[in-house]
């Protein structure tokens, strides 16, 4: 069968033969037991509805071997034959080009050099899914290529629920993942409904079909270590950032490192994504022995390098020994999946990785005190380099809050509203007040055509478009732009593409409005083919996270999710091609709401009229919001957006003199 003929027949009347177990594949640790036998009847019913009753003896040992055996039921024998990944939009069987780029962007997820993965369908972080089975793949894939621009299809946490009549300006797809009731979203109820096959943990960008791979957050990474190198007044140039972890999103901080200009040391215990990112080149050299790899900083110190060393150890490791040796670290943060702590998001510490799988699986409570030992030893260890001067901040991965659970000695000794750790937030100290109060978030796009000269051709109009906006530009914002404008230039010289065509770029809503209206007046002459932009969920108006996006806000409202779902809600009827909304993310099930859009770009006049109105709101929305939380930032462009946009008239607060409350 042609790839075309295997979409359109969704799941097979004639069952595939089952698939080899390939261990060269990087595979998602087996999940805690937690389900009764009530409930594994229950998990093996759900899965068995996807196929005709006739197959039900069949793959029912096989159900049961893979609810045993991995703590889940991927329904490994469904899996394709085909290669994975991004094709030109063109080969996509499909009545619609935009259920056509929607179907790239799910295969972009998948493919092996993206997903971390790929056989579990878990696109990074350890558990962000596409999908939480091969059935529920098929199928969407079919209902995607039946699809027309009269209908919706509904994806209820990784099940297309169906196509449902709807009409040519509305979503193609309405995307839900982990929407459960207040009241069953803590770590455990993840585990169990999820394996029961009701609910997935979709991360943000995973299960809203619109992750671009590492460079998605090279971009954010490199700001915020600029912007951290800016804050303690020293040139990256010589100078040492400490972290850890290499998995799908982590694995771009040594890139970021690299284009920053300092020395990043990033620890990983796992020995194939550490030899994975050293094969993209997204580290320069690994080192496995701690005297090593304090020499090797020692020289690159000396000679100021810029270069990026992996240590296939856990940073608790580093961390200590880096103090006991009086190396001076000027930046230390870490993106370890800490969201997922009990689930292979974060390592013990002095056990093998082969050994602390085992004790995942097999005594999960000895597990969670093993990594809450090793977060205290963490965060001491931590301690005693920032009282050396080192700047330490949170990378939004849930660290300082896992750490305090664990007891670690990381809260204020003076707390205030929204500064309760001792150490920041990233976006409490720079991505908030430099970026997302301006505006500024994670915009981006992806050439459709598959083709690398239409990406350098957007990349050169978006660069144009930028240095035209600059120009006139308030001084409130121009180092923003020059930044952004320098990350343009060189994002082909940094080979940042891993899967699709696609780019990054941090923009604000008039950025984003005339960049994309370029493209779709290049797209309209001809000069490239479509577009599909989106953007991260971590950004201005999408996410809803109090100890992350929006951490510097400080009047109370943080816990609240209000801006999250009228941002979904906004763009679905302003003209989003697909929209999605989630409980969870990378900062842990339960502790946020983000959501997200993608949008298809075909050079036509309803096009043009979508992403005016769609983009506008999507980051004004956001922008509102941390007006009235009384960011000064967020007053000065919110103000200067009205000016702007006459049809846009917003609340804004009055300010109290804190003299007045003195006394209280």
């Amino acid at each position: 069968m042609t790839f075309q003929e295997q979409i359109l027949q969704g799941i097979p009347n004639t069952l595939p033969t089952p698939k080899e177990f390939n261990s060269d594949i990087n595979h998602a640790p087996k999940r805690k037991a937690i389900l009764t036998n009530e409930e594994k009847k229950l998990a093996l019913r759900n899965a068995l509805r996807y196929f005709d009753s006739h197959h039900h003896k069949t793959l029912l040992p096989e159900f049961i071997d893979e609810l045993e055996t991995y703590g889940r039921i991927y329904m490994y024998r469904l899996r394709p034959d085909y290669k994975m990944y991004a094709r030109p939009i063109e080969e996509y069987p499909a009545k619609t080009k935009q259920a056509a780029a929607i179907m790239l962007m799910i295969q972009n997820n998948l493919d092996y050099a993206v997903a971390q993965h790929p056989h579990e369908l878990i696109t990074y972080g350890g558990n962000g899914g596409v999908f939480s089975n091969w059935a529920q793949y098929l199928l969407t894939m079919k209902y995607l290529a039946e699809m027309t621009e009269e209908q919706t299809l509904v994806m209820y946490s990784g099940h297309p629920m169906g196509l449902f009549p709807s009409h040519k300006d509305a979503p193609r797809v309405v995307v839900t993942n982990g929407m459960m009731i207040p009241n069953y979203s803590k770590p455990d109820d993840l585990e169990k409904y999820n394996a029961l096959g009701v609910t997935q943990y979709g991360q943000m960008t995973a299960g809203s079909y619109m992750y671009i791979g590492p460079q998605g957050i090279v971009h954010g990474t490199t700001i915020t270590v600029l912007n951290g190198f800016r804050k303690i007044k020293k040139s990256p140039k010589g100078h040492l950032f400490v972290t850890s972890g290499l998995g799908g999103m982590s694995g771009a901080q040594p890139k970021a490192g690299n284009i920053a200009g300092c020395i990043t040391v990033c620890a990983e215990v796992n020995p194939k994504i550490t030899q994975v990112r050293l094969d993209q080149g997204w580290i320069d050299e690994k080192i496995t022995d701690l005297d090593q790899l304090v020499s090797r900083i020692q020289q690159a110190k000396q000679q100021k390098e810029t270069i990026s060393i992996a240590y296939l150890g856990n940073v608790v490791d580093v961390w200590e020994k880096l103090d006991e040796e009086n190396i001076k670290i000027d930046l230390g943060s870490d993106q370890t999946s800490l969201h997922n702590p009990w689930a292979g998001g974060y390592y013990p510490v002095d056990m093998s990785f082969e050994e602390a799988n085992n004790l995942m699986a097999k005594n999960p409570k000895l597990f969670k005190e093993k990594v809450q030992e090793t977060l205290r030893r963490h965060a001491k260890a931590i301690n005693k380099h920032t009282s050396k001067g080192t700047y330490f901040f949170d990378y939004g991965n849930a660290f300082l809050l896992e750490a305090s659970r664990a007891g670690a000695q990381v809260m204020a000794e003076n707390p205030s509203h929204g500064r309760e750790f001792k150490y920041p937030s990233y976006v409490q100290d720079i991505m908030g007040p430099m970026c997302f109060d301006y505006g500024f978030g994670p915009f981006r796009w992806v050439c459709a055509s598959g083709k690398a000269e239409d990406l350098a051709k957007t990349d050169a109009i978006a660069c144009q478009v930028l240095e035209h906006i600059k120009e006139n530009s308030p001084q409130e914002i121009q180092q923003q732009m020059a930044d952004k404008i320098q990350w343009i230039k060189g994002a082909q010289e940094n080979k940042l593409v891993v899967g699709s065509q696609a780019r990054i770029l941090y923009a604000d809503a008039e950025g984003r409005m005339k960049i994309a209206q370029a493209f779709n007046d290049a797209i309209s002459r001809g000069e490239i083919g479509y577009v599909i932009l989106g953007r991260d969920h971590h950004d201005v108006s999408g996410t809803d996270s109090p100890y992350r996006e929006t951490s510097n806000i400080y009047d109370g409202s943080r816990y609240t999710a209000d801006m999250a779902i009228h941002n979904v809600i906004g763009d679905s009827f302003r003209g989003a091609t697909w929209v999605s909304i989630h409980n969870g993310g990378g900062v842990g099930w339960g502790e946020v709401i983000n959501g997200g859009f993608g949008m298809v770009l075909d050079g036509s006049i309803e096009a043009e009229r979508r992403l005016k109105s769609m983009l506008f709101w999507d980051v004004n929305n956001g922008i509102s919001r941390r007006s009235w939380a009384r960011n000064d930032e967020a007053m000065f462009a919110i103000k200067r957006a009205m000016k702007a946009e006459p049809n846009l008239k917003v609340t804004l607060p009055n300010l109290v003199d804190d003299k007045l409350l003195d006394s209280f």
